[in-house]
């Protein structure tokens, strides 16, 4: 059996970095973000579908999508989120499921889907646990500004396009606090992995 785990959380709460420890450790892990680049990528329906929705201009002269561009727009306005979500998430999905077929085909023992938006446009339910890595909203507002080359403004619109933590937690089986520091996240981190490999 191949347990299928949904590994999530809010922006700059240390999501990545658990995923990185999760596949060190042993899991298989499908990334949600690289299969949204993909669905993105020149000459794919997702993007045909982006050009025409949001307009030809965010599409680069070498047939890439402006990103930066993209995220102004859908930062500025729910409703274009939630449009942007219509086009992509379902190929996201499809893809997903593509993949989890195929590790379900090779015995794979724990597969851990990295899904930042599980709960704003996926169902939990589909999967046999949720982990969720959480801060506190100014812990990740100092990350992402430190990380990124981002104006706080632009900081505070991508935190706040994401569901409060404070609604996820009681809807995750594990929750992984990611105040601190890197050792600690990963003595957490190593305990929850543990009572995966039990689960799987």
């Amino acid at each position: 059996m191949t347990l299928s785990v949904a590994l999530t959380g809010n922006i700059a709460a240390g999501k990545s970095t658990v995923a990185a420890l999760f596949r060190a450790w042993g899991a298989v892990v499908i990334d949600a973000d690289q299969l949204v680049r993909e669905a993105q990528a020149p000459g794919q329906p997702a993007l045909k579908a982006i050009a025409a929705r949001f307009g030809s201009e965010l599409v680069q002269t070498d047939g890439s999508l402006d990103r930066a561009a993209l995220r102004a727009v859908v930062l500025a306005d729910p409703a274009a989120l939630a449009d942007l979500n219509r086009i992509v998430h379902p190929e996201v999905r499809r893809r997903r499921l593509d993949l989890l077929g195929e590790a379900r085909a090779r015995g794979d023992r724990i597969v851990v889907s990295d899904i930042p938006l599980l709960f704003e446009v996926d169902d939990p339910a589909e999967f046999d646990a949720v982990v969720l890595v959480d801060a506190p909203d100014e812990v990740r507002r100092a990350r992402l500004l430190a990380a990124r080359t981002l104006s706080p403004s632009e900081a505070d619109g991508m935190m706040a396009v994401q569901q409060v933590s404070a609604l996820k937690r009681p809807r995750s089986d594990y929750v992984l606090d990611n105040g601190g520091n890197l050792v600690a996240l990963e003595r957490v981190a190593a305990v929850v992995w543990q009572r995966l490999l039990a689960r799987a």
